[in-house]
């Protein structure tokens, strides 16, 4: 069943070029894997035995396809868990993927993935050293620009205790091929494959035309970490 959804699943991502995993308050905007492979069907979010089964089931799936290198999973509308296709990612790159304006906490996250990715939670955090309960929001708030630009992605899960953690990666590393090429397309050519490929989905249109105004407002500084005199470069 999880190999018949598989495949289902990538060509609605590659379809719609971008997919919530699970849907908002059971909306049918913005679109959702859920509402993708289970049309007309509302989702309970429930973990006990009385609870809808296909929940937990997309719920591996997603871990499944996160590493399949088929498609492209991040934290990113909104936070929440997101599917891109690899051709809207790349795009996506080509718009986003620059460091200007990252805090030292986030060019640190940067840093040590650029060692080794993927990495589950755990380690990141000791890495990092965002470690403890008073640190996790210092952490999340690193990580929010890295999702949103594109910069790291989410490949796989690690068993590290109770509830396995997602395991985040370089997308350099990890979608060398993606990063090398979305390197070559100029933005404005990036921006309207974007808009071709989301005509049809205008949340995440809006929201990455939303992430590319709040990244322009951003002025490069003279030399650091990925910008050399007022012009930004992709982190090599």
């Amino acid at each position: 069943m999880l190999l018949l959804k598989s495949y289902s699943s990538i060509k609605a991502i590659n379809k719609r070029g971008a997919l919530l995993v699970f849907p908002v308050l059971n909306r049918e905007e913005p679109p959702s894997l859920w509402g993708e492979l289970f049309p007309n069907s509302k989702m309970r979010w429930k973990w006990d035995d009385a609870g809808d089964s296909r929940v937990a089931n997309l719920w591996h799936l997603r871990e499944e396809l996160s590493r399949s290198q088929k498609v492209v999973y991040s934290k990113w509308y909104r936070g929440r868990a997101t599917f891109f296709s690899r051709e809207l990612f790349r795009a996506l790159l080509a718009l986003l993927g620059k460091t200007r304006g990252l805090s030292d906490d986030s060019s640190s996250v940067l840093d040590v993935l650029a060692e080794d990715s993927p990495l589950s939670t755990k380690v990141l955090k000791k890495g990092v050293k965002l470690q403890g309960r008073a640190l996790e929001g210092i952490y999340h708030k690193a990580l929010k620009p890295l999702w949103n630009r594109g910069l790291i992605v989410g490949y796989g899960e690690v068993d590290e205790g109770a509830f396995p953690s997602l395991a985040i990666g370089s997308t350099e590393l990890l979608f060398e091929d993606l990063w090398r090429e979305g390197r070559s397309i100029k933005e404005e050519k990036a921006m309207e494959i974007i808009e071709t490929l989301l005509k049809d989905n205008l949340f995440f249109l809006k929201e990455i035309k939303k992430q590319v105004q709040l990244l322009s407002e951003i002025k490069p500084q003279s030399k650091k970490r990925g910008t050399i005199k007022g012009r930004d470069l992709y982190r090599n």
